[in-house]
């Protein structure tokens, strides 16, 4: 599944980039630490500036992530766990909101902590989640959160190695920087091919040469 079906519509729901964060991060702490989950504001902090699996890497503060934590309450993808008289946790509900499955919610989570990446990329790290998820699985959850707009494909229509996706939960001027900056990446990676194509070709020739002259060199000698 390497091009974006034709009959693909947009996500019928919009995240900014603090609230994909947010949201990311209580999914896979769910996941790979639940018996820190549900998750305070400090720790839901900590967790959405960490240095690793996270692209880019944010330095939001409490209130930063506080608004976005309320602004997804208000719309129902997560709760606020009664601490009974103790520190408040959070907790989705995006299996429910989404109407996703769990493997599906992996896909999307990692999409939403990395953005662009490409099909390999994706099944390694969702893969932390979602340990038995292999590329041929991966790649028919991706065709379905496509045809639904959740996610989107970003590689020319046709292309079977290095297909690269994300979430379609960007606002439209969002995604269409996404779209500018990825397809300015393949050229780069494109041209960068072509040179060393060219560079390996003028060495193996040199080397040919080099051959040839040292052959002459002997033939001379013998002469």
């Amino acid at each position: 599944m390497s091009s974006e079906p034709p009959g693909a519509s947009p996500a019928p729901l919009t995240l900014t980039p603090r609230e994909r964060r947010v949201a990311g991060v209580l999914v896979e702490k769910a996941r790979t630490t639940p018996e820190y989950y549900p998750m305070t504001l400090a720790a839901i902090t900590t967790a959405s500036n960490q240095k690793n699996n996270r692209d880019p890497v944010t330095n939001y503060d409490q209130d930063d992530v506080d608004e976005a934590l309320h602004a997804l309450r208000k719309r129902g993808a997560l709760i606020m766990v009664d601490g009974g008289g103790r520190v408040p946790r959070w907790k989705h509900e995006l299996y429910e909101w989404l109407k996703v499955s769990r493997a599906e919610l992996a896909v999307l989570a990692e999409l939403w902590l990395r953005g662009a990446q490409t099909e390999g990329e994706l099944r390694g790290r969702a893969a932390r989640m979602e340990k038995t998820l292999d590329l041929a699985g991966l790649q028919t959850i991706l065709q379905t959160l496509s045809e639904r707009g959740y996610v989107v494909y970003l590689s020319p229509p046709g292309q079977k190695r290095g297909v690269v996706i994300t979430h379609g939960f960007y606002p439209a001027e969002e995604l269409a920087k996404v779209r500018q900056t990825v397809a300015s990446r393949m050229v780069l990676e494109e041209e960068g091919g072509a040179v060393e194509s060219v560079v390996t070709t003028r060495g193996q020739e040199v080397d040919s040469l080099r051959e040839e002259l040292a052959a002459l060199r002997t033939e001379v000698t013998d002469l």
